[in-house]
């Protein structure tokens, strides 16, 4: 992999000495969802996470990590934030907060630190996949190794 493919993300990793390895896919034009990201890497969608990012308020960015072929439970993730709801960013205003693209969205290393919660059924694999920061990259890191990585905590999502 080559200087200009090195994410954030993967910079993070590489400095708290976190293993790691990387997957590509390839991208098109069109959008991809997390369970066609899945089947390109031949891996079943349940351990490939897809990354979102949602307010509870004006000043309130939350981001949850949940597997790629699950949906967010809303009330769930207000649960555990404390917000009274939150909902999912809307699309335009995702690179300007995280400084990622959409599909290229990554729990390591956003503009800014904001509170992150990966789904319980990660703690029972032993790898996951999530987004490396960059359209068509995956990276496959141990379940504990993201948590420590993205400073995230477990919670229930779905």
């Amino acid at each position: 992999m080559g200087a200009a493919r090195k994410t954030n993300a993967v910079r993070i990793l590489e400095s708290l000495a976190i293993p790691h390895e990387l997957a590509a896919h390839p991208v098109g034009d069109e959008h991809f969802d997390a369970v066609d990201v899945a089947h390109m890497l031949g891996v079943n969608p349940d351990i490939l996470f897809k990354t979102l990012v949602a307010r509870g308020g004006p000043n309130d960015v939350f981001v949850f990590c949940i597997p790629g072929s699950a949906e967010l439970n809303l009330k769930k993730a207000a649960r555990v934030t404390g917000a009274r709801k939150v909902d999912l960013v809307p699309l335009k205003d995702l690179t300007a907060l995280t400084g990622y693209v959409r599909g290229g969205c990554s729990p390591i290393g956003m503009k800014k630190k904001f509170p992150t919660w990966i789904d319980e059924i990660a703690s029972a694999q032993e790898r996951i996949y999530v987004n490396a920061g960059a359209r068509g990259m995956q990276v496959i890191l141990a379940p504990s190794d993201l948590l420590r990585a993205a400073g995230a905590l477990y919670a229930d999502l779905v």
